[in-house]
């Protein structure tokens, strides 16, 4: 049987933010959103980078396995949706040798009108990392580059087959730093029925000189950083928002 090579950006030994415990994050290369605080942009083309085969990554892994084995693997990106095939061979592997998987996913590429691979992959999924951009159509157009149907359905889809998810946010002033996309965001979330965890991350510009290094024109430069103390207060936002609606659906 031919091996699949995976496109890699790089792999991060001992992840600390990319799901429970410590773990073994393969951030894979390729992504069809342009994100406008992307601190990746090295990571959008699929081409670029490392080959690998999934007997490699878990060569690397089994290297520090003793770190991580309460945690697991994180399959994060760029987009690794655009790389399914490895990604579900990475993980069917994974589940042989009892790793716990986690894929970190915008579900972007989610066609609700064509399932099988995602369903193939979500067999071998103990988590999806689940990042909502934004919650307004329009603005994450702006934002992203590309519409959001395709994400909310995907966040539906999940919960209608209760795959645990957290849900990741990045808060910008003047974008998704405001109570009325906050209380809707959390309105949506609160017609899931799957959602384990919340993480509303601030937003930082520590990517200008990697934007700089590449050429490319920073969107953000003039949008200071979201402070710790907005994200908390964001958080807030959205759990009242899912809360009131939990609710009101008892």
């Amino acid at each position: 049987m031919t091996e699949i090579y995976g496109n890699i950006h790089s792999i991060e030994s001992c992840g600390t933010v990319d799901g429970p415990g410590i773990r073994f994050v393969v951030f894979m290369q390729g992504c069809p959103l342009r994100c406008q605080y992307c601190h990746n942009p090295d990571s959008w083309s699929v081409e670029k980078n490392q080959q690998m085969t999934v007997n490699e990554i878990l060569e690397k892994y089994d290297g520090v396995k003793e770190f991580v084995k309460s945690g697991g693997i994180t399959v994060t990106g760029g987009e690794p949706l655009m790389q399914t095939d490895f990604v579900t061979e990475l993980f069917i592997k994974a589940k042989e040798k009892n790793i716990h998987t986690a894929l970190d996913t915008s579900g972007i590429l989610f066609n609700p009108d064509n399932t099988q691979k995602i369903d193939n992959l979500l067999k071998y999924t103990d988590l999806v990392l689940l990042d909502i951009k934004h919650i307004n159509n329009e603005e994450h157009i702006k934002l992203t580059g590309l519409p959001n149907e395709n994400i909310l359905k995907f966040a539906k889809y999940l919960s209608d087959k209760n795959i645990p998810v957290w849900i990741r946010h990045v808060v910008v002033k003047d974008i998704t730093l405001n109570e009325k996309y906050l209380t809707q965001l959390g309105e949506f979330l609160g017609t899931l029925n799957n959602i384990k965890a919340l993480d509303v991350l601030p937003y930082h510009d520590m990517a200008i000189p990697k934007y700089e290094n590449l050429g490319i024109s920073y969107p953000l430069k003039n949008t200071p950083p979201t402070t710790k103390e907005e994200a908390i207060k964001a958080r807030d936002i959205i759990f009242s928002a899912y809360k009131k609606l939990k609710q009101l659906k008892k």
